[in-house]
């Protein structure tokens, strides 16, 4: 956030500086004087205003709203801070800053951050093949999702699963949306159903994504049905393509009806 601040007590702090060089009969050193502007907000009732003064990459002054005046945080910054105290329209200028710079940019843009939803996307997938009882890893992937406050719950079989669940920390995907993985380590018996419940402000209900175990007997029948299914088409279409040619045949043949 960047402010218009007020030129007298800057411009003194630069002659300040200024001074130190042209005393000692040398150029002055070059030095970076920075004023960094905060707000913090918990609501729009609770609002609270910081400025810190740096000079270089030391932080020697600071004024806190919830203070109301400028504390020195080294010895250079006690004249300052009295001094800057002591200007009695600046520093109201200063107190008012949390009503007209962070409240009204809180209000100004909390339809776009505080009030602003985005449901996740939630799949579900082993991190590798499932072989029953031996142990696996499941992967729950919570992705474009905002704000940022999310739960993530493993259950097995309708209950929850506490012991061997493993989060990331929420990632940022940079486009004011975030990402999160939470896996559970398991070892899969047969009929088992395992469930990721995600909650989130932007949900009205909790999205639950389940994933089945399938026992080898399963599987083996599930690939038996597709094959069988590819099969019956490969002969349906060869069926197809020879009873055209003989009836393209039949058509070309003298005498033919």
């Amino acid at each position: 956030m960047v402010l218009c601040i007020p030129v007298s007590p800057w411009v003194a702090a630069l002659m300040v500086l200024l001074s130190r060089g042209i005393q000692g009969g040398a150029p002055p050193d070059n030095h970076l004087l920075r004023a960094l502007h905060e707000c913090y907000a918990e609501d729009n009732r609770t609002q609270r205003y910081v400025m810190r003064c740096i000079l270089d990459r030391e932080e020697f002054m600071r004024f806190d709203s919830t203070v109301g005046e400028f504390r020195a945080l080294t010895a250079m910054g006690r004249p300052w801070a009295e001094s800057w105290n002591s200007q009695k329209e600046y520093m109201e200028r200063r107190r008012a800053e949390v009503d007209t710079v962070c409240r009204h940019n809180y209000e100004l843009n909390q339809g776009f951050t505080v009030k602003r939803r985005v449901q996740p996307k939630v799949h579900v997938s082993p991190s590798k093949k499932v072989a029953l009882q031996h142990h696996g890893l499941l992967v729950c992937h919570a992705t474009d999702f905002y704000p940022g406050n999310i739960q993530v719950r493993w259950f097995r079989n309708g209950q929850e699963e506490t012991a061997g669940v493993v989060s990331t920390n929420l990632i940022r995907n940079g486009d004011w949306t975030f990402q999160i993985l939470v896996m559970l380590e398991m070892t899969p018996q047969g009929g088992d159903v395992y469930t990721c419940h995600v909650e989130h402000p932007s949900l009205q209900s909790p999205i639950t994504v389940e994933w089945k175990v399938r026992s080898d007997s399963a599987r083996n029948k599930m690939l038996t049905g597709v094959c069988g299914l590819v099969l019956g088409l490969i002969f349906l279409a060869v069926g197809t393509t020879m009873h055209l040619r003989c009836k393209k045949a039949q058509l070309r043949a003298p005498g033919s009806p």
